[in-house]
């Protein structure tokens, strides 16, 4: 799997993500206080669907295309609507000044998190490639609300936490290109957790090999931390050999209200992203109280 984003942006993957991550973002602004976001593999921040490396694999039609379409013929039930509207907006916004398309331009975790960050909120977004750390840089020159950082993702989760503002999301998004990233995981979470046991962790994780991602569900229960949700989406049977048939999160002290949402969204998501009728989810509580 060739993890230049750029690949990949706009997938299904991508859709189920950004999806969750701004779900758990508007709840927790429901408290006037300041919020800090930690984006610890952010990528370019944006993403053209025209480009050579988009063109080349073409996964955003299987994934937010499907869902354009979907609103625009009047197929998106109301109440997903008003669940995934704040999504939708920003890619609207993304997409305002072509004239002649809806969708050109796909928006990373980064800068859907900015369209959506009030004026007390500081987002932090952390890139170690060279290339694409100076293209984020661009992206958000002048903007005192971010700041961006060339560092290894996994040496945010012990340097920048915990937050100045006592309040934070952090969104692990690794891009497993080499091994070890599942360990890698949850060994960051629980350095993390210690510095930060308040904070709010989405952990994005690709479901290719089962085996793999059970031995990952079995290590996080035995890191013993407690409110540790998991949430997947499917959009195919299993395949013998690796390839992505679903993604997945995991997220640590998720808002009370999550699970039920997922509930209404997900059921939609797994039917008009899977293929030929094979798409599934999961909502499940690895860890209570």
């Amino acid at each position: 799997m060739n993890y230049r984003h750029a690949y990949h942006a706009g997938n299904f993957a991508d859709v189920f993500k950004h999806i969750v991550l701004t779900r758990v973002l508007l709840y927790m602004q429901h408290k006037e206080a300041a919020l800090r976001v930690v984006d610890t593999h952010a990528g370019i921040g944006r993403y053209d669907l025209e480009s050579v490396e988009a063109g080349k694999t073409l996964e955003w039609r299987s994934g937010i295309e499907q869902i354009i379409t979907a609103r625009s013929k009047g197929q998106i039930p109301p109440a997903i609507l008003a669940l995934i509207a704040p999504y939708l907006d920003v890619i609207d916004a993304e997409n305002s000044t072509c004239k002649d398309k809806v969708l050109r331009y796909y928006p990373g975790s980064p800068l859907l998190t900015r369209h959506l960050m009030r004026p007390q909120d500081r987002l932090s977004a952390l890139e170690l490639h060279p290339q694409d750390v100076q293209t984020l840089a661009a992206l958000f020159e002048g903007d005192y609300q971010t700041r961006v950082t060339e560092l290894n993702g996994w040496l945010a989760l012990g340097a920048h936490l915990p937050p100045k503002e006592k309040r934070g999301l952090v969104l692990v998004d690794p891009p497993f290109e080499i091994a070890g990233e599942f360990e890698r995981l949850v060994e960051g979470l629980v350095k993390a957790h210690r510095r930060f046991a308040t904070g709010t962790y989405a952990l994005w994780y690709p479901v290719k090999d089962r085996r793999e991602v059970n031995r990952f569900i079995t290590a996080l229960k035995e890191t013993g931390l407690p409110k540790i949700l998991r949430l997947e989406l499917s959009v195919r049977l299993p395949s013998q050999e690796p390839r992505l048939d679903g993604t997945g999160m995991i997220i640590v002290n998720p808002p009370y209200i999550l699970p039920q949402e997922m509930a209404v969204i997900l059921p939609w998501l797994a039917k008009i992203l899977g293929e030929n009728n094979q798409g599934g989810y999961g909502i499940e509580w690895i860890a209570g109280e």
